[in-house]
C-alpha cells in the first residue's frame, strides 16, 4: 500500500512533469518548416522514413534525471559485433523549440553507412537557461561511452552533429574537450565528454558578430541580452574556445550570411594549426535543409565521406 506522503510526492511529480511537457515551444516542426519554406521552394519534399533491416533502434533510453524529470535519447546502430564510430546528433528550434525526432532520418542514414547514432534530448530555454543544455548533451556523450558495447560504439571514436542551434550547440561542445567548466560536476559516470570530429549544420560560431542577427531567441537561452550578458555571450561562442586542441570540423551551411557568423574566423584558427577542416555550401537551400529533398542524399554523403576520413579507420 503506497503511504499518503509517497502518494502525493508522485502526484506532484506527475503533474511537474506534464506541466513542464504541457509548456513546450512546438513552432518547430518538420511540417511548420516545410509550410514556409515551399513558399520560396516550391520543389522541395519532406524527407520520408528509410527502415533499414541491418540497424537496431532503440528509443526513450534515459540517460539522466535531473532535479523534475527524465532526459532521453534514441540509439540507431549496426547490427553484428564490431565497435563502429559514433555520432551524436542535436537538434535544432532556436534553443527553445524542437525535439530529437527531427534527427531520426538523419541518423537512420548515417547509421546504415557504418555508424553508431544517436539523438539527443536536452533542456530547452523554457526550462532551463545555457548551459544546462550543453552540460545534457555531455552527460549523453559520458552515458554513451559507459554503455559503448551495447550499442557497438567505439569509445574511442566520437562525433557531434547538430543543426542550427544544434550545430553552435555541437560546436561549442567540440571545441570544449576537458574543459569541466562545461560538464555537470554531478556525472553518474566515469568517462570523458571528448569528441574527435565535430560537424556544423548552418550553427552560428559567434553569438555576437558582424555576420549574426542573434537577439531575442540567443538571449532567451544566455539568460539576458548581450549588453546584459556580454560575457555569457562570448562564453557560450565556439569561437572562443578554438585553438589548437579543437577536433576537425565540418561546416554544412546554407548561402545565408547569418548562419555563417564566426565561420571564417574558426576557419582561420583552425588553418594556422593545421586542423582539418571542410565546408560545404548549399546554394538556394533554406535554413533547414536537412528536413528536405534535393538535399538530404548530398549532406549525407559529405557527412560520411568526412566521418569515414576522420574516424572510421582510426585506431
Amino acid at each position: 500500500m503506497i503511504k499518503p506522503c509517497c502518494l502525493i510526492l508522485i502526484l506532484f511529480t506527475n503533474l511537474l512533469h506534464s506541466q513542464i511537457h504541457s509548456n513546450r515551444d512546438t513552432s518547430y516542426t518538420v511540417q511548420s518548416t516545410f509550410n514556409k519554406d515551399k513558399i520560396k521552394f516550391p520543389f522541395i519534399e519532406i524527407v520520408q522514413e528509410q527502415e533499414y533491416e541491418s540497424v537496431n533502434q532503440i528509443q526513450e533510453l534515459v540517460y539522466k534525471k535531473t532535479e523534475t524529470r527524465e532526459l532521453h535519447l534514441d540509439a540507431y546502430f549496426k547490427k553484428g559485433n564490431s565497435l563502429k564510430p559514433a555520432v551524436v546528433l542535436i537538434h535544432g528550434g532556436g534553443w527553445k523549440s524542437g525535439n530529437k525526432s527531427q534527427m531520426k532520418f538523419l541518423a537512420q542514414e548515417i547509421a546504415s553507412r557504418g555508424y553508431s547514432c544517436f539523438a539527443v534530448e536536452y533542456r530547452l530555454s523554457p526550462e532551463a537557461a545555457y548551459p544546462a543544455a550543453i552540460f545534457d548533451v555531455k552527460e549523453a556523450i559520458k552515458y554513451i561511452k559507459e554503455n559503448a558495447k551495447n550499442f557497438n560504439a567505439d569509445p574511442s571514436r566520437f562525433a557531434v552533429l547538430g543543426c542550427s542551434s544544434g550545430g553552435q550547440m555541437a560546436a561549442l561542445i567540440g571545441t570544449t574537450n576537458d574543459n569541466l567548466e562545461f560538464e555537470d560536476q554531478k556525472s553518474d559516470f566515469n568517462q570523458n565528454a571528448n569528441v574527435q570530429a565535430i560537424i556544423d549544420m548552418d550553427g552560428i560560431l559567434a553569438f555576437k558578430h558582424p555576420e549574426s542577427q542573434e537577439g531575442k531567441v540567443a538571449g532567451e537561452w544566455l539568460g539576458g541580452t548581450f549588453e546584459e550578458k556580454s560575457d555569457i555571450w562570448k562564453h557560450a561562442s565556439a569561437l572562443t574556445h578554438t585553438d589548437k586542441n579543437t577536433p576537425p570540423v565540418l561546416f554544412i551551411n546554407s548561402d545565408m550570411v547569418r548562419f555563417h557568423a564566426g565561420r571564417e574566423n574558426m576557419i582561420a584558427i583552425l588553418k594556422q594549426n593545421r586542423i582539418y577542416n571542410e565546408t560545404k555550401e548549399l546554394p538556394n537551400a533554406p535554413h533547414s535543409f536537412w528536413f528536405f529533398h534535393p538535399w538530404f542524399e548530398k549532406i549525407v554523403t559529405d557527412t560520411t565521406d568526412f566521418l569515414d576520413r576522420i574516424l572510421k579507420y582510426k585506431r
